[in-house]
């Protein structure tokens, strides 16, 4: 099973609560091209589908970042959730290898 996520590059310069106020989680994506890391912002209400489908480490998800025309497999390697609400408030998704 693959779940498809949309994303989009995370704005410099932005404050995390201030994204997740306005109802986005921040993320991060290894591992699509060397060593460098990409600063992602995800909608909040895509996360909770996606958790609600993919277990860490193990579900392919196909991450789509329209801004930087890239789409790709990646599993979600960690989940922060936020200890007194319970809720998400950063993902760590890494790109698999293309094959």
């Amino acid at each position: 099973m693959t779940v498809t996520v949309e994303s989009h590059k995370r704005p410099e310069g932005s404050k995390p609560n201030a994204l997740r106020r306005s109802g986005l989680i921040p993320a991060n994506l290894y591992g699509h091209n060397g060593a460098e890391s990409i600063s992602l912002v995800v909608d909040a209400k895509v996360v909770e589908r996606l958790l609600k489908k993919a277990a860490v480490n193990q579900t392919e998800i196909e991450l789509n970042i329209p801004d930087l025309q890239w789409t790709g497999k990646t599993v979600l390697k960690e989940v922060q959730v936020h200890p007194a609400k319970g809720t998400p408030y950063h993902l760590s998704f890494y790109a698999t290898a293309k094959g």
